[in-house]
C-alpha cells in the first residue's frame, strides 16, 4: 500500500514540475527583435499583404551597380516571402560587393509568438548573413519557417545586387 502511494505522489509532483517548466521566460514584453538594424513594428498586426516599405524600389540607392568599381553603397531589398506566420524581407546594404549590413522592415510580429521568435531569430539571420555575406547561413533551431522566408528574401536582394 505504501508503494502505491508513493508512486501516486511521485508521478503527482513529476507532472506538477513538468507543467510549470518553462523554456524561455516570459516576464516581461517581449524585446525588440534585433539590435542591428531590425526595427521594431509591434503595432503593426501579422498580415498576407506586404508592408509599404515592399514596394519600394529595389534598385540599388546609386545609379551603378554594386559590382561595378565606380559604384560604393547600394542598398537592396529582396522580394517579399510569405511564411505560414506572415510576410519577411529581407534588406540588405552593399559595399564594394560585400554585404555590411542587413536589415528585416517586413517580419510576422502579430502575435506574443511571433515577437518572442523574431526577437532571437532575426539578430542570428542578420548576424550570420553579414558574416557569410552571401545566402548560404542556417536556420536559426526552432524559427524554420521564419528562417525559410528569410534566406529565400536574401537570396533574392543578393541576386537584385548582382552579387
Amino acid at each position: 500500500m505504501v508503494r502505491v502511494f508513493l508512486a501516486i505522489a511521485g508521478t503527482a509532483v513529476c507532472l506538477a514540475l513538468l507543467l510549470s517548466f518553462k523554456s524561455r521566460s516570459t516576464a516581461g514584453p517581449a524585446p525588440a527583435p534585433a539590435t542591428q538594424n531590425v526595427p521594431s513594428h509591434s503595432s503593426r498586426p501579422a498580415t498576407s499583404k506586404s508592408h509599404p516599405a515592399a514596394a519600394s524600389s529595389s534598385r540599388p540607392a546609386n545609379s551603378s551597380r554594386p559590382g561595378n568599381p565606380g559604384s560604393t553603397t547600394a542598398t537592396v531589398a529582396g522580394n517579399v516571402m510569405q511564411t505560414i506566420y506572415g510576410p519577411i524581407q529581407v534588406t540588405i546594404t552593399v559595399k564594394h560587393g560585400k554585404i555590411t549590413a542587413a536589415s528585416v522592415p517586413v517580419y510576422p510580429n502579430g502575435s506574443p509568438h511571433d515577437q518572442q521568435v523574431n526577437s532571437y531569430a532575426l539578430p542570428q539571420l542578420i548576424q550570420e548573413t553579414i558574416a557569410a555575406d552571401s545566402a548560404n547561413i542556417s536556420a536559426v533551431s526552432g524559427a524554420t519557417y521564419t528562417s525559410q522566408g528569410y534566406i529565400g528574401s536574401l537570396q533574392s536582394a543578393i541576386d537584385k545586387a548582382g552579387l
